[in-house]
């Protein structure tokens, strides 16, 4: 399935989006502008600023208003990552080094920070308060939901709701967010505003597992990352919860976690998971997430616009990166 067909109903919109975000790449300081190009021109499939259109369409499509908001979203989107890799000091992101790892983490810091606000600023230009509102609480979840990661580092005792929590604030905030907002700035109803926002909080449940499945059973090469990740930084994902749940009385994981860079062990965690049936469990509760996901749709016009928004389920289920 090919993202560019499921993005047709906003094709335009998009285009004009990539145009925004080349120009927000164009400021007059040198020692910001190269920096800020090369984490602009980083690619992506750009899924949530898609979803911020697709759900701007079931109503009154404004690109005015739709435009800036989904710009916004890729913006804020593009400053956690930035931020995500110099708190866990990575050096690659989608095969390509990092901002941290090529201009110091003090950059990277206030890169961040200087895209967040740009799309603070491009939020503000809807004029919309309660758009701007959900903005400010999402930037809470997120937040909070990264100082949870942080702290919580290399803690083996975390479980399936623990983990759940997790990327339902550092992951399927932003997801429901960019729906949520489309519905809004299109004038939606209040039933539609709901199921859009209950449709983009599932699809980034199912899009943050599969995510955290690809780390155990993914190629380096294929997802421009080391397989394990997340294990080796102390984050504890999904399939590790589950072969914790499996196997309560082995203590590689506790072990691996104490001793923090246990690569023998971690090796022998991915080898158990990738020869159980965790990773189709863990597709399965994808799955659902996407299900419900989906469920919510039914209360929407049957627009070209749906379809896309199902095909999209479908797509963050199979996708290989």
């Amino acid at each position: 399935m090919l993202i560019s067909s499921i993005y047709e109903p906003v094709q335009q919109g998009m285009a004009e989006m990539e145009e925004r975000l080349k120009a927000a790449g164009k400021v007059d300081l040198p020692w910001m502008a190269e920096p800020l190009r090369y984490v602009l021109e980083g690619g992506g499939k750009r899924l949530r600023p898609a979803l911020t259109l697709l759900a701007g369409r079931f109503y009154h499509y404004n690109p005015e208003q739709l435009i800036p908001m989904a710009t916004a979203i890729e913006l804020f989107h593009t400053a956690t990552l930035v931020h995500d890799d110099a708190v866990d000091k990575s050096l690659v992101r989608r095969g390509r080094p990092t901002v941290n790892s090529l201009w110091g983490e003090g950059i990277a810091v206030l890169l961040g920070d200087y895209l967040f606000a740009n799309s603070s600023e491009l939020i503000c230009s809807t004029g919309n308060l309660r758009v701007v509102r959900l903005f400010a609480q999402m930037l809470m979840n997120i937040s909070s939901g990264q100082l949870r990661q942080f702290m919580s580092a290399y803690d083996w005792r975390q479980d399936r709701e623990d983990y759940y929590q997790q990327i339902s604030s550092k992951t399927a905030s932003l997801f429901s967010t960019a729906t949520e907002a489309g519905a809004i700035l299109s004038e939606a109803p209040e039933e539609g505003v709901e199921a859009l926002g209950t449709y983009g909080h599932g699809l980034g449940m199912a899009f943050q597992i599969v995510d955290d499945i690809l780390d155990f059973i993914g190629e380096e090469e294929e997802m421009g990352k080391p397989v394990g990740s997340d294990l080796l930084q102390g984050t504890l994902t999904l399939p590790a919860i589950l072969l914790m749940e499996q196997y309560p009385d082995d203590a590689l994981l506790r072990e691996i976690f104490e001793k923090r860079g246990d690569r023998a062990g971690m090796q022998r965690v991915i080898e158990m998971i990738r020869n159980s049936s965790i990773v189709q469990e863990c597709y399965k509760i994808a799955a659902d997430f996407c299900s419900r996901a989906c469920h919510a749709l039914e209360v929407l016009p049957e627009k070209d616009c749906r379809s896309s928004l199902l095909d999209l389920a479908d797509y963050v289920i199979e996708r290989r990166r």
